[in-house]
């Protein structure tokens, strides 16, 4: 596959897994506002801090405010990580290959994004109206992944896919955990109240893994959501649930027998994928939840540093041999 064609692939799976994940932040947000005691800037600014906009917001937009924050983080087109930018470049990737993916893919995506920047230009839009849209973002991706896994082959087209919207769930996923675990509830003296245990639960929520983490561990303990969000094999948002199935994905593009690996991106996915496997709960906490999410975030940059070298940075062609070069000469 074109090296092109490739990194399109990729990059539509994190945009459209990035545009959703935005949209559960706020709409959680949005519903913490009658059940905390929180001032507008202790609840909206994790919200930036957790896309990793926190500088750029700040130089534009100042303190952080519900109007704003919403704008930035849903609307805002000079803001490369908001809903409508990551629509807007999904939908301009999925352009650049239309023979490549389904024409159901294009039109499920084309008509999402369509959708996002009508309510762009609905600006002053209620509570009601604001939840709704989170919801439909979130419908809508889900809708877009169906129609990808149904009716796009399984082969390199769709693992290159699959790797950009697990490694950006998996990205997402620790961001979250991080902001809760370390800025969203500073005082000591708020650990183990039922005002944390709204938070936890928001938390489970961003992360759809409220019900799936109720059946599982049952009481709300914040060590089990760290654990069941970090290392849970099987709940489909876990870090280490994402990176199991991108290196089956990775795998399938490589041929590669488990335990061993074709190149640095494998290699490093390999790797990152066996801190989780062997790592638990409690070691991770005593040593640092923040300093081991800032870490595993960091590695996922460099995963997908290598994933750019190998794949898709555009290959020169080899130089002539002495023969051919001989050959061009004689022309």
């Amino acid at each position: 596959m074109l090296s092109r064609l490739a990194d399109s692939l990729y990059w539509t799976g994190r945009y459209v897994e990035r545009a959703e994940n935005v949209a559960r932040f706020i709409g959680v947000n949005l519903n913490l506002i009658l059940d905390t005691p929180l001032n507008g800037h202790q609840q909206w600014q994790p919200l930036v801090v957790t896309t990793g906009d926190a500088q750029d917001f700040e130089r534009r937009y100042g303190e952080p405010a519900r109007d704003s924050v919403i704008q930035f983080l849903m609307f805002d087109a000079d803001n490369p990580n908001s809903i409508y930018s990551s629509l807007q470049k999904a939908r301009e990737n999925a352009r650049t290959m239309r023979e490549v993916i389904s024409s159901e893919m294009w039109e499920q995506l084309n008509s999402f994004y369509l959708m996002v920047q009508g309510m762009a230009h609905k600006p002053g839009a209620g509570l009601e109206t604001l939840e709704t849209f989170c919801r439909n973002v979130k419908m809508l991706s889900h809708l877009f992944s169906g129609v990808t896994d149904a009716t796009l082959s399984h082969g390199e087209a769709w693992h290159f896919f699959n790797i950009g919207r697990l490694v950006e769930r998996a990205d997402k996923t620790a961001r979250i955990l991080d902001v809760k675990y370390f800025i969203l509830l500073p005082k000591v003296e708020d650990v183990g109240t039922p005002y944390d245990d709204i938070l936890w639960t928001a938390l489970l929520k961003s992360a759809s893994a409220s019900e799936m983490y109720r059946k599982k561990h049952g009481r709300l303990q914040p060590v089990k959501v760290a654990e069941f969000l970090v290392l849970d094999r099987e709940f489909p948002r876990s870090m280490r649930h994402c990176l199991i199935q991108a290196e089956q994905s990775l795998r399938a593009l490589t041929g590669s027998a488990p335990g061993t690996y074709a190149n640095l991106a494998e290699q490093r996915l390999g790797r990152l994928k066996s801190d989780l496997e062997y790592a638990d709960i409690g070691g991770i906490i005593a040593a640092g939840l923040h300093e081991y999410l800032d870490a595993f975030e960091a590695k996922l940059n460099a995963l997908g540093d290598a994933l750019f070298t190998v794949y898709f940075l555009p290959q020169a062609p080899a130089a002539p041999g002495p023969d051919l070069a001989m050959e061009r000469m004689d022309q």
